[in-house]
């Protein structure tokens, strides 16, 4: 019987292409920094964004996948750049980060105007195809991140659990965390049934994530 949430498999050869087509020869760039929904740019393409806690390995990922060293800049303090980021990919995506949630050290009156903007973000953006919620191997699903995703369903906004920095959890340690994700995920009807297992240093899932984005239509 086949694990509920069970990993993505490999894409096959013709995805595969498409998703190194799609992020090849430099193909982002950054568009802007958004702290208003007046200011979203037209939803006129495909668009996914990426949450995660702070630290998580967002800007890293965002980088990776791009091949764009310091296309996404982290910021050391948590809670910082309170702003949502457009990234352009290639003529037809739009590549979304957003700021990492779980902010220990911003003032209440910051979080609750980024909440708003976020829940905003959310439900009035027609042209956003996934969310990919980025959850730490080494740590698990977070009570921050459940209640991201909670946002989510209640946006109805599909979103894929992405496992950052698999290479720093031993293979044999792996399962536990999966066990405890995929019982995260069972309660949230918008979560999407396959999980991502990536690593930005090694490298591992990044051709998997790019066909991902590559085939939403």
């Amino acid at each position: 019987m086949q694990l509920p949430f069970p990993l993505v498999e490999e894409p096959d050869e013709f995805t595969s292409e498409k998703g190194r087509k799609l992020f090849a020869g430099n193909n982002s760039d950054f568009l802007k920094g958004v702290v208003a929904m007046d200011g979203l740019p037209p939803s006129d393409r495909i668009e996914v964004c990426f949450a995660g806690r702070s630290n998580v390995g967002k800007s890293s990922l965002i980088n990776a996948l791009t091949g764009r060293t310091r296309l996404a800049r982290a910021s050391n303090t948590p809670g910082r750049t309170q702003e949502i980021n457009f990234f352009t990919l290639a003529d037809s995506h739009y590549l979304v980060d957003l700021p990492g949630y779980g902010f220990a050290n911003a003032p209440l009156p910051v979080i609750e105007k980024w909440q708003k903007l976020l829940k905003q973000y959310l439900s009035g953006r027609a042209s956003l195809r996934r969310a990919f919620v980025l959850i730490d191997t080494r740590h698990g699903v977070k009570s921050v991140d459940e209640e991201i995703m909670s946002l989510l369903d209640s946006s109805a906004v599909t979103f894929q659990v992405v496992l950052t920095k698999a290479d720093k959890v031993k293979v044999s340690d792996r399962e536990k965390v999966l066990e405890q994700v995929r019982k995260a995920l069972s309660k949230h009807p918008a979560a999407y049934p396959e999980i991502v297992l990536t690593s930005s240093e090694k490298g591992d899932g990044i051709a998997t994530l790019r066909s991902i984005v590559a085939t939403l239509d």
